[in-house]
């Protein structure tokens, strides 16, 4: 699986653009906002998206999906059900964060641990890490070896814990049990911030070291 990081908004978010060589077919993760530059990018490239992948229901990580998922006719697919009240909170999340206002959303079809997604040939595993939020999703593609991470786990760094329904040991426990085990040599494209491998950040991460 290829993929491109989209840089967007103030919050120097990780929107990704992925895609599969042999089919062309792609898709967008956490488009969290700056559509145009979105657009911009896909276009160059020459892909249009299949759908819309979302980790989380935090504003900075879904601004711009229902813009994309209009524009380009495509469905919003995760994260799972329990970040439907971070979805339903969109326009108060707006207001705190005084961005404009974000109207509330309803994925077309929500995550669970343990189902897949197909990006043309490439199969991408769900599993459910709580902790930032309660309905947190990661994207494993097991035979690239290749994860997107969201706001779980980061270069050096771990997810805030400190929102509604965080979890800090709910957290640790699911990068311990869920994704260290998937292997040093993952890469992993993280919500915010350079991209790592879980074997490097396993070893140095100071959060991983308790």
């Amino acid at each position: 699986m290829n993929y491109q990081i989209i840089p967007v908004t103030a919050f120097s978010q990780n929107c990704s653009v992925i895609w599969d060589d042999e089919t062309q077919q792609a898709a967008l993760v956490d488009p969290g906002g700056d559509a145009e530059t979105i657009k911009a990018v896909l276009a160059e490239r020459g892909l249009v998206p299949s759908q819309i992948l979302l980790t989380h229901g935090h504003l900075d990580h879904v601004g711009a999906a229902a813009e994309l998922a209009a524009h380009y006719q495509v469905p919003i697919v995760g994260p799972h059900p329990l970040d439907a009240f971070w979805l339903d909170n969109l326009p108060t999340q707006s207001r705190m964060f005084g961005l404009p206002e974000c109207a509330p959303l309803t994925p077309e079809r929500w995550l669970e641990e343990g189902e897949t997604v197909q990006v043309g040939n490439v199969v991408l595993e769900v599993l459910l890490c709580p902790g930032h939020t309660p309905g947190h999703i990661v994207f494993f593609d097991r035979a690239g070896r290749l994860l997107i991470s969201g706001d779980v786990i980061f270069n050096g760094g771990v997810g805030r814990t400190d929102f509604p329904q965080g979890s800090h040991s709910d957290l640790i426990d699911a990068i311990k049990t869920k994704l260290l085990p998937l292997g040093d040599d993952v890469t992993f494209v993280p919500g915010h911030g350079p991209i790592s491998t879980l074997g490097r950040e396993r070893l140095s991460n100071p959060f991983l070291q308790e």
